[in-house]
């Protein structure tokens, strides 16, 4: 086709750039000069309903369930609701017989999010917000067409992005309510829908190509003749507008053009603004529509990550999921990402990550027969150096996301690059550069894609994920008619349908100059999410910990008795609802507060169902026949522990004892007195001292530390003139992000809590344990009462906090000023530890103001250290000689009840000679975070222990049976120190062999373990994760 000559163009009187912009922009606009615009000609006659009835319910209900209730007439404009209900309509229509030949469109706007039902079928989703309001009746009405139709329509009355009262993120308004404001039959001009899309492009193209760009100018009178040459009152006037457009757009670059990879996506999450179930149906709605799509044209792909909701679509939509299944067969539908759910990327454990992958990657694996290749994580706040050696583990080598678009401070210098982690694993990671995962196919996405490639001259290929997101929604057929016509049209770049692999091979192929970046990928943003809604934070360690107990305690229960049945089946369910709960708007705490009641329901299942199950492996370990009357321990943990426990007889007495049991074993409590009990002196000011051979603290009657002494060596850790233990309160009013942000601005708030409430009581006079306890008055409606605990043979001194909690934008720390000097603390993360600096030179520095780890914490200068350890807590920051840990928020958006109330956790400190490796910090930190589990057994069952390390750097995390054998068990070990090392595992189990495998439990067959009579012979290099498969004789 070939252009229109310019001199066969009117020629424009002024040179008036603005001028002719704005005509053309007027010509297509929605609202002015619509009675004799393109615009207003858009839809042709229409035709009111037959009927509208509808019924209002509660619940999400099936449709067999709606179908079958009572409906009464509907007005249109008629208000109903409030939030959270559902309103089903019921559509009936008739299509007048002279619109044969046209496009027949039910034209329904409404608020709310609404899925049409056809058949007993969902066919299509519609929502305003996501500029779906009409669902296609007919793309050309033939007069064996049915013309009589009855739909349902299902109206949730919430909307894309919940239902905020006053801004997106408020809590939500629980008595807004909803109306449908239009519900017609109407004929679609095809032909203006199509001109106004040639339009659109031109205009957004002299737009964004601007005043210096030749290109720009030639659109800007191209679009202006289209204005001369276009009569919309005369559809024969199109041909010659629409032949100007398309000759525009089919002139081509050149080769060096940068190439976009387009790609459908639609990120849902999976609770945030609403709950969880709202989350099934946001999935239906947004997947029929893109099936939908996908039936009218076999180009377009669709990537879908997080199998818990492919889980959800097929147990509630199974006719739509058989249609997905299909679309995955023809590689038009990708599932990506390979995990449960796009999960938190800091705060999950190891293990949780692992399961993550395991338990995705295996769903797609069933249901598709495929696993991803590529991690899918756009949206989760910062990345954990532990990932790119998991990704490898579980079969994957990409990875995508785009969230570091976000940091506050610096922006982060590659777009494309390897991403190395901490044991050296790498994996080519891109993040898209037009900074979104859900773009509208607009010309602006594309030019910024271009422009904000950080890796110009290094790659030129890169991704543009297409579709509403967040709350759902998805792609448009209007998205993939913009992207049609840019296909490769001079000044902009090519663009073409893709998939993952295909952009990923392409990167791969190009990778020669690629950057590497080491280490983690922190977000410079939302470090508030450590420590929100703490009662998840509290429920997610201590749910893992019970769920790693039952494991091996399951294991161990095979082993010893035959007939006992491994809970297969009971573990996947709590480890599924465990993993949903990780999803990255429910762990950091950003949901709405029904959403936090669901999670904490979640747990609550879990810790019910986890400890009858715990309890029923525990009763296999001694002999059945026999009476259990004595009390025994089972210890989890890969290592001996000499430790206080406390017992309860059955009248609900309670007693102390110390106990000694093997590793990954158990023993029966005897009374053994330890070799130096625990003294504790009132001092004549009111001071307690506390000792316990191995350290030696002095309390102040606040509660504070005013001493605290390593005993070898005499070396006090308490920082002269301060106190430890000091509880401080910030004020916290972040710039938006309420339950998200803490800003570094809060540091300058700063003030210590002082008001004593009852001072400092002995509780317990010492021998096995000593312990004081103290309340003091945060604020008039907060108090914080603790009991501070020294226990005989313990390295570390506990502090059981309870705290009534009732602030508004309060945020509550305590801190130990140490006697120490380091650049750089350590903090645990998932199998392993990383250092951050404690100073603020380099705005790289200070952007981590506060920062996550796991149970551990640590500042050492050579030869002395003193580690913070905690059971629930994530939110730490270390700056020159201060240890702080973060403890409770008060943000009032999206749950404006968010962490009121009780609280209860408990933290450690810890000084140490040498290095924390050495001095058994992690060890320390585990056994706070997995206390001894007790049940009876006969009272002559000797002591056994089925596995241990020979080398403390190795910890042995996992013991459970594999997915896929009843006779083997999984074992997974890890290096925690960062050393190279040969060890030992040894195990009284019969082995008949033992293979190597990788983290989804496939065996490397060329890899055979080495095996001698006691165990199996490791090697390890610096953080590396191991998996064995054990098989019994």
């Amino acid at each position: 086709m070939h252009h229109q000559p310019v001199s066969q163009y009117h020629q424009p009187v002024l040179k008036s750039r603005r001028c002719l912009l704005e005509r053309a922009e007027k010509f297509i606009s929605e609202i002015y000069f619509t009675d004799c615009n393109l615009r207003g000609r858009l839809y042709g006659d229409s035709c009111p309903l037959e009927s509208l009835t509808s019924f209002l319910s509660s619940k999400r209900i099936s449709f067999a369930e709606a179908a079958s209730q009572q409906f009464t007439p509907h007005k249109i404009g008629e208000t109903f609701g409030p939030t959270w209900c559902t309103c089903w309509f019921k559509v009936m229509l008739r299509i007048p017989k002279s619109w044969r030949g046209k496009e027949v469109h039910l034209l329904w706007e409404s608020d709310g999010e609404a899925m049409v039902w056809r058949d007993e079928q969902p066919v299509q989703g519609l929502t305003k917000e996501g500029e779906k309001t009409s669902y296609v009746l007919s793309d050309c009405l033939r007069d064996e067409d049915p013309h009589s139709v009855t739909l349902y329509v299902e109206l949730a009355c919430n909307g894309l992005f919940g239902a905020g009262q006053g801004s997106m993120i408020a809590a939500p308004d629980p008595n807004r309510k909803y109306s449908v404001q239009k519900a017609e039959l109407v004929v679609l001009n095809r032909d203006v829908r199509e001109m106004l899309t040639d339009f659109e492009i031109m205009v957004d193209i002299v737009k964004q190509l601007g005043e210096g760009e030749q290109r720009g100018y030639q659109a800007l009178f191209a679009v202006n003749e289209m204005v001369n040459l276009c009569d919309p009152a005369e559809p024969n006037s199109f041909a010659k507008a629409r032949s100007l457009a398309q000759s525009f757009f089919t002139q081509r670059n050149g080769h060096s053009q940068h190439t976009v990879h387009a790609m459908g996506h639609c990120h849902i999450d999976s609770a945030w603004l609403w709950p969880y179930e709202e989350t099934i149906r946001k999935c239906g709605r947004s997947w029929v529509t893109v099936i939908r799509l996908m039936e009218k044209d076999p180009e377009f792909v669709f990537t879908c990550s997080q199998a818990q909701q492919f889980q959800w679509v097929k147990s509630w939509y199974p006719g739509l999921y058989t249609q997905i299944q299909q679309y995955v067969k023809k590689g038009q539908f990708i599932p990506v990402g390979g995990t449960w759910v796009e999960m938190d990327g800091n705060l999950p454990s190891g293990e949780s990550m692992v399961r993550q992958f395991l338990e995705g990657q295996r769903f797609f694996h069933q249901e598709f027969g495929m696993y991803c290749k590529e991690f899918w994580l756009p949206d989760t706040f910062g990345y954990s150096a532990q990932l790119p050696q998991i990704m490898q583990g579980c079969g994957i080598s990409r990875f995508l996301t785009q969230k570091l678009s976000w940091n506050l401070v610096n922006t982060f210098p590659h777009n494309t690059f390897f991403w190395e982690g901490l044991d050296g694993s790498q994996v080519l990671t891109h993040f898209p550069p037009g900074n979104s995962y859900e773009m509208k196919g607009k010309v602006e996405e594309l030019v910024n894609t271009v422009k904000n490639n950080k890796d110009k001259g290094r790659v030129n290929h890169s991704a543009a994920l297409f579709g509403f997101g967040d709350g759902g929604g998805g792609p448009t057929q209007l998205m993939l008619d913009r992207l049609k016509r840019i296909q490769d049209t001079d000044g902009l770049p090519k663009v073409r349908m893709s998939t993952p692999d295909q952009l990923f091979s392409q990167l791969l192929a190009d990778s020669a100059l690629l950057c590497t970046w080491s280490g983690e990928l922190f977000l410079e943003l939302h470090n508030g999410t450590y420590t929100t809604q703490a009662q998840i934070k509290r429920g997610n360690r201590q749910c893992e910990s019970l769920l790693h107990d039952i494991e091996v305690a399951s294991s161990l229960a095979l082993w010893r008795d035959k007939a006992f049945q491994y809970p297969q089946e009971q573990l996947q369910r709590l480890w599924r609802l465990l993993l949903l709960n990780q999803f990255h708007d429910v762990i950091p705490g950003s949901c709405i507060e029904m959403v936090v009641e669901d999670a904490l329901g979640y747990y609550q299942d879990i810790r019910s169902d986890g400890s009858g199950l715990l309890r029923d492996a525990c009763r296999h370990f001694g002999s059945n026949e026999q009476k259990c009357d004595s009390s025994a321990v089972f210890n989890s943990l890969p290592w001996e522990r000499n430790e206080v426990v406390q017992l309860q007889d059955a009248a609900g007495q309670t007693s102390l004892a110390l106990v000694k049991v093997p590793s990954v074993g158990m023993a029966i409590v005897k009374d053994t007195e330890p070799t130096i009990p625990v003294s504790v002196t009132v001092q004549a000011d009111g001071t307690v001292l506390m000792e316990n051979g191995i350290l030696k603290t002095v309390i102040n009657k606040d509660g504070s530390l005013a001493s605290l002494c390593l005993m070898e060596g005499n070396r006090e850790a308490i920082s002269d003139g301060c106190h430890g233990n000091q509880f401080v309160m910030f004020d916290d009013v972040p710039l938006y992000w309420d339950a998200w942000d803490v800003m570094d601005y809060h540091l300058q708030t700063r003030k210590p809590v002082l008001e004593v409430v009852a001072p400092v009581q002995v509780v317990a006079s010492g021998g096995l344990r000593g312990s004081i306890a103290f309340t003091l008055r945060i604020s008039d409606k907060s108090t914080v009462t603790q009991e501070i605990v020294l226990d005989a043979m313990c390295p570390y001194i506990k502090f059981n906090t309870q705290v009534q909690w009732a602030e508004s934008h309060k945020f509550l720390k305590v801190e130990f000023p140490v006697r120490m000097r380091s650049p750089n603390a350590t903090y645990e993360i998932q199998f392993g530890h990383l250092q951050r600096p404690t100073h603020w030179n380099t705005s790289w520095d200070w952007a981590r103001f506060e920062v996550w780890g796991h149970k551990w914490a640590d500042l050492s200068e050579h030869n002395f250290g003193v580690s913070l350890l905690n059971d629930c807590k994530y939110g730490y920051s270390i700056h020159k000689n201060i240890m702080t840990l973060s403890l409770l928020r008060a943000p009032k958006a999206p749950d404006a009840n968010a962490d009121m109330g009780t609280h209860l956790f408990t933290y450690a400190i810890m000084p140490h000679a040498g290095s924390f490796q050495a001095a058994g910090v992690i060890q320390s930190a585990y056994n706070l975070n997995f206390p001894p589990t007790l049940f009876q057994t006969t009272a002559d069952a000797a002591p056994w222990s089925a596995f241990s390390v020979d080398d403390t750097a190795v910890v042995l995390e996992t013991i459970k049976q594999a997915e896929d054998s009843r006779g083997t068990l999984l074992v997974r070990l890890y290096e925690s120190h960062g050393s190279s090392v040969t060890t030992m595992l040894r195990t009284v189990l019969p082995l008949q062999e033992a293979w190597h495998c990788d983290l989804l439990e496939r065996p490397d067959h060329t890899q055979p373990a080495q095996m001698t009579s006691e165990g199996v012979t490791l090697k390890f290099s610096p953080h590396q994760i191991r998996s064995l498969l054990l098989v019994r004789k």
